[in-house]
């Protein structure tokens, strides 16, 4: 076993034990405990998560006992299914250019926030009988801190642009993957507050699209795009350019 492997297991153990402390309907942290209990729970979770990755090269840590069934290798590996997303890509992109264009020519969006700070003090208030809107009490505290700062003024510009972009980019197949990635956090944080619409076909749509980054937008600009940008992780021809080229083994 691998030492980065060593130490992953304690951290998996209190991750566990911290999520079980604050999800346990039995137990309820003290309101000046929770903070400081989420906080360790997230660095828990994002040391696991890098130390797992570092040592994901590890012998025996890529063997698996089953393969992907070869559709799935297909839908979001091959080229040819790019043209079984263009019609979700389609639908999606339309439906978030739909929504921004109607903010962009709403007063209450761009002219202050209004609507966006009425939105969000609806879905923050407690009422004395029936559920919240928002069922997360970190997400409350993140919208009431909205509130207090007066961050509608931006941040309506935020969500209305953010919505025009992901739509422009998803009808065009620009950057699809990374478009919907931002499409399925605006559906998140949507969901977070307790509003259903379209959300959860949107977001599900967009998960769909992210794990076919690489294809989704084959039929689109990303097929000239992404062999020249390339990734992080593997640089396209735009980026490899004036590099020295390798010596011959």
């Amino acid at each position: 076993m691998s030492m980065l492997r060593r130490w992953a297991i304690p951290i998996g153990v209190i991750a566990a034990v911290l999520l079980i402390y604050l999800v346990n309907p039995w137990v309820e942290p003290d309101e000046t405990l929770r903070p400081v209990v989420t906080v360790a729970f997230w660095i828990a979770s994002i040391v696991l998560a890098l130390a797992l990755f570092e040592d994901r090269k590890a012998a025996g840590s890529q063997e698996v006992e089953i393969e992907g069934p070869a559709f799935t290798r297909f839908l979001f590996n091959n080229s040819r299914a790019g043209l079984l997303w263009l019609p979700i890509r389609l639908f999606v992109g339309f439906s978030w250019l739909e929504a921004g264009l109607e903010k962009l020519t709403e007063p209450g969006w761009t002219g202050g926030g209004a609507s966006l700070r009425a939105y969000w003090e609806r879905v923050a208030a407690i009422p004395e009988q029936g559920r919240p809107p928002i069922s997360f009490e970190w997400y409350r505290d993140f919208i009431n801190t909205l509130i207090a700062g007066n961050h509608e003024t931006w941040f309506a510009w935020v969500i209305t642009l953010g919505e025009i972009a992901v739509g422009v980019g998803l009808l065009l197949g620009v950057l699809t993957g990374i478009a919907a990635f931002f499409g399925a956090l605006m559906n998140m944080s949507f969901l977070l507050a307790g509003s259903a619409s379209t959300n959860p076909v949107l977001f599900t749509l967009g998960i769909g699209l992210i794990l076919a980054w690489r294809v989704a937008g084959y039929y689109g600009v990303d097929r000239y795009l992404l062999p020249r940008l390339g990734a992080p992780w593997s640089p396209g021809a735009l980026f490899r350019r004036g590099q020295a080229p390798s010596a011959p083994s």
